[in-house]
């Protein structure tokens, strides 16, 4: 091997040593900064996020160890295999400061402490807000959206539990509805009080839930996805799109729609919004929030590449669950 072919190779080797170093103390910051902005959603979260978030950083800081107590630069093997692995470890880092949520403030928070009419329980996997007493035979099971904590919806939906009505709000493992589409097909038979549900959900959380409409709603005559009711018999007879709309055409559903929009909207933008009639049941009820923006079906804080609203949050807020008690009554 000549001199220059020498040189080569330790160049390389000597830059992969401290890509590896880089990278690796990097990424350990990353996570530590992850888990201080996550806050107490590394409590009140799925636990999928914590536990990628504690793997992650055991490994930079075990990497960063070895490659900063190595003195001398090693001619290595498979530069190419290491050198994709840094690509994929900078990715993952990349997507667990990404996945930060965006965690509940007031009054979401004050709306998840119980009362002498309604209940509120919590799991790793769930939040739960019954009524206190026998609830009514319709339940809603609704679907957060991306990266957003379950309880920031406790205030917009409580009106409903206060009206009798059983809500389940699935906690998605990493903030990812579409990794929670299996929820409500899992958790539906463990409320037997209830005998038939309204599905819905918040941006993609809406879009998943419109994913379980179709599945549980048309009749089993009609169904090319499966036999409504499977393991319980708990059909869906209603959907709740907030700021949302379905992924592909679920116009022949047998059951109502509400679909509650703002204005104002800088992400499902009213012109998505509207293009959404051709995939939606003839019938749909299509209720805009006039001044409203993405971030106003939750109560999270505000959200990047959103609208500027013209309308108090706690306007809004009553605006919505006002209609959404409304469509809830009339399908129950």
């Amino acid at each position: 091997m000549t001199e220059a072919r020498v040189a080569r190779v330790t160049r390389v080797d000597a830059v992969g040593l401290w890509a590896a170093r880089i990278v690796a103390t990097l990424g350990a910051l990353a996570c530590v900064w992850a888990a201080v902005a996550t806050g107490a959603m590394l409590v009140h979260g799925h636990p999928a996020y914590p536990v990628l978030l504690v793997g992650s950083f055991v490994t930079c800081v075990v990497v960063a160890t070895r490659a900063w107590l190595t003195r001398t630069v090693r001619r290595r093997r498979f530069k190419v295999g290491r050198g994709a692995l840094l690509v994929v470890g900078v990715a993952l880092l990349a997507g667990v400061v990404w996945l930060v949520p965006s965690s509940a403030v007031e009054p979401a928070l004050s709306a998840m402490v119980p009362d002498a009419r309604v209940s509120v329980s919590e799991t790793p996997t769930e939040i739960v807000l019954a009524p206190v007493g026998d609830p009514q035979a319709t339940g809603v099971f609704f679907q957060p959206g991306a990266r957003v904590d379950a309880r920031a919806y406790a205030a917009v939906l409580r009106p409903l539990a206060e009206a009798g009505y059983l809500v389940v709000i699935p906690k998605q493992p990493l903030g990812i509805a579409f990794l929670a589409t299996g929820a409500f097909a899992g958790e539906r038979a463990s409320f037997p009080g209830v005998t038939q549900w309204i599905v819905g959900g918040h941006s993609l959380g809406g879009t998943v839930a419109a994913l379980d409409a179709r599945s549980y709603a048309v009749p089993v005559a009609e169904s090319t996805s499966g036999p409504v009711g499977t393991g319980g018999g708990e059909p869906v007879v209603g959907l709740l799109l907030y700021a949302s709309y379905p992924a592909n055409d679920i116009s022949s559903i047998d059951a109502p729609v509400l679909s509650v929009s703002g204005s104002l909207d800088g992400l499902a933008t009213p012109d998505a919004i509207r293009a959404s009639r051709a995939d939606l049941p003839a019938g749909t009820t299509f209720d805009e929030i006039p001044g409203g923006v993405h971030a106003f079906f939750g109560d999270y804080g505000s959200q990047a590449g959103d609208g500027e609203p013209t309308i108090a949050h706690d306007d809004a807020r009553a605006e919505i669950s006002a209609a959404t008690l409304t469509f809830v009554q009339s399908v129950g």
